[in-house]
């Protein structure tokens, strides 16, 4: 079996010379972003965010949520890859990035597609759920709290029709899933989860160990 290969600094800058389609907005978003506090394990990677454009231009979905907004990459990203009267839907419990987010989603041309909501995950998930219906959302981004996903989990799966996907950022949590010494509480929670996802015959799965690890679950 094939091993993976060690990711230097001059794969990953070939690898974006010939996949990555980045532009102005992005990149000064990203680079702000690397400014912050905590900014560089939060971010989502370039290349995330172009997978994340990518399977939701594969699903056709119409209206996508992004769980964890931080500075707005990932509805950002989500954003462009809807259709113009398509919605993201993304919430974070604090509002002072409304005004980082805001600003890049205005330069990019996609403001009127993204609706923030400040407030829990799990309960703005139940309020979509009441708001929308079921089959409402084709589908979910989490990047936040590591404690809350299996309750964003299922609030997801209740949103999807069958096809549609939850995809989980962080879920290698920096290598520290294989490190037995590493019992904090996010360790502990994504270990728990992944172990779940494995055994839950609602769903097909895959988690790709790139970046910091990102797990996609199909509702069958």
């Amino acid at each position: 079996m094939a091993s993976q290969l060690d990711v230097t600094d001059d794969l990953l800058s070939y690898v974006r010379q010939v996949s990555l389609r980045d532009d102005e907005v992005l990149r000064d978003l990203r680079e702000l972003t690397l400014e912050l506090p905590g900014g560089e394990k939060l971010m989502v990677m370039a290349e995330e965010g172009q997978l994340l454009e990518l399977l939701v231009r594969l699903s056709g979905a119409r209206r996508v949520v992004d769980v964890g907004t931080f500075t707005g990459y990932s509805a950002l990203c989500l954003a462009r890859a809807i259709p113009p009267d398509g919605t993201v839907i993304t919430c974070d419990l604090h509002a002072r990035w409304a005004t980082i987010a805001a600003d890049h989603w205005e330069r990019a041309g996609v403001a009127g597609r993204i609706d923030f909501r400040v407030g829990d995950g799990t309960r703005i998930l139940a309020d979509l759920y009441d708001e929308f219906g079921p089959d409402s959302f084709g589908l979910v981004f989490v990047d936040a709290d590591k404690t809350g996903y299996r309750d964003y989990y299922e609030a997801a799966l209740r949103l999807l029709p069958s096809n549609g996907l939850v995809v989980f950022d962080n879920t290698l949590l920096f290598g520290q899933v294989v490190d037995p010494a590493a019992q904090d509480p996010n360790t502990v929670a994504i270990r728990a989860l992944n172990e779940f996802l494995h055994e839950d015959d609602r769903v097909d799965i895959v988690l790709l160990p790139i970046g910091d690890g990102i797990t996609l679950a199909r509702k069958k």
